[in-house]
């Protein structure tokens, strides 16, 4: 395919986002609601200091707008491994993950979430009296298939925590492997710390993390005192460490791992097209380069090797 072809490929994969995201906008401005809370017993009747929630955030939607939520995550997840794998262009992933930011994460409000679906998808494989929408089963899987075929195009380009994270990365250090590897067992204690709070019986029952999603406040522009500054926090950390919480903390990222290694494809690092002068590692802010090749479970798909790659630089002139 020639170079002129796929720009212009690609000119119509983004207008093709952006025209979605604007009819689904509109329709979802034209969707009013509101909460019929004078059917409910009153705060007045009921005492006790207790004060009537605000209405939901965010709305409920139609459903065939939460379905085109599912194919513009589809479509990105597909245009992420497109700039990567085969363009091997870190500034259309980029230019991705910053759109990918605006939609779903300040247009969205972070509710496109296979990371918070865990806990749906767990309380229904063990509570036979819970069920949960196919648009929910679809989000927390579809990231998890690609991972299986291309690895973790759902973290480079798609995700909203992670795309918030990339953006503020200003002057990357290198974590020491071991601190990394370390560290990187919060996840797994977080994995199983929110299934375990979720199976629990219904009374008890606690999604922790949504509870405690760090960027949640920042997308809505609202939100606990504490929350906003942990996220901010975050934020401060991610200037210097790539990704803190993706690669520390978020317990979907186990799940990707784990899809990841099946994958035969992915970001690679090999003999004929590169020149194993180490420029990719040192450019690699997440660890997932060892010995001068891609280690794809921790590989976050951001491209950063390829722009330092004096081939790949040389190559993508022309593309």
């Amino acid at each position: 395919m020639s170079g002129a072809a796929r720009r212009t490929l690609i000119a119509l994969g983004m207008a093709l986002l952006v025209s979605l995201g604007a009819v689904e906008r509109a329709s979802a401005q034209a969707a009013q609601y509101e909460r019929p809370v004078e059917v409910a017993p009153q705060q007045e009747t009921i005492g006790g200091g207790y004060v009537t929630p605000d209405v939901q955030r965010p709305r409920p939607r139609d459903y065939w707008l939460q379905i085109l939520d599912v194919v513009l995550l589809a479509a990105a997840m597909g245009l992420s491994t497109w700039f990567v794998v085969a363009l091997r262009r870190r500034a259309w992933a980029f230019a991705l993950t910053v759109a990918s930011l605006g939609y779903f994460g300040f247009y969205r409000q972070g509710c496109i979430c296979p990371i918070g679906s865990i806990q749906n998808v767990s309380v229904a494989l063990t509570d036979p009296a819970y069920s949960i929408p196919m648009v929910v089963t679809l989000v927390f899987f579809l990231p998890l298939v690609i991972a299986m075929f291309v690895g973790r195009a759902f973290c480079g380009g798609v995700c909203p925590l992670g795309a918030i994270q990339e953006v503020v990365l200003l002057k990357p250090v290198q974590v020491p492997r071991r601190l990394d590897r370390a560290l990187g067992w919060l996840r797994y204690v977080y994995l199983l710390l929110a299934i375990a709070l979720a199976i629990r019986p219904e009374i008890a029952r606690d999604f922790v993390i949504c509870r405690f999603d760090p960027f949640i406040g920042l997308f809505r522009r609202d939100g606990f005192a504490h929350m906003m500054a942990i996220g901010a926090g975050f934020l401060v950390l991610g200037m210097f460490v790539g990704r803190p919480y993706c690669r520390y903390l978020c317990p979907y990222s186990v799940l990707l791992s784990w899809s990841t290694r099946l994958s035969r494809r992915g970001v690679t690092i090999t003999p004929d097209r590169e020149l194993d002068c180490g420029l990719c590692a040192t450019a690699c802010p997440y660890g997932a380069i060892e010995n001068m090749r891609a280690v794809r479970k921790d590989c976050l798909y951001c491209g950063r090797c390829y722009a330092a790659c004096p081939c790949e630089t040389k190559v993508g002139v022309s593309v």
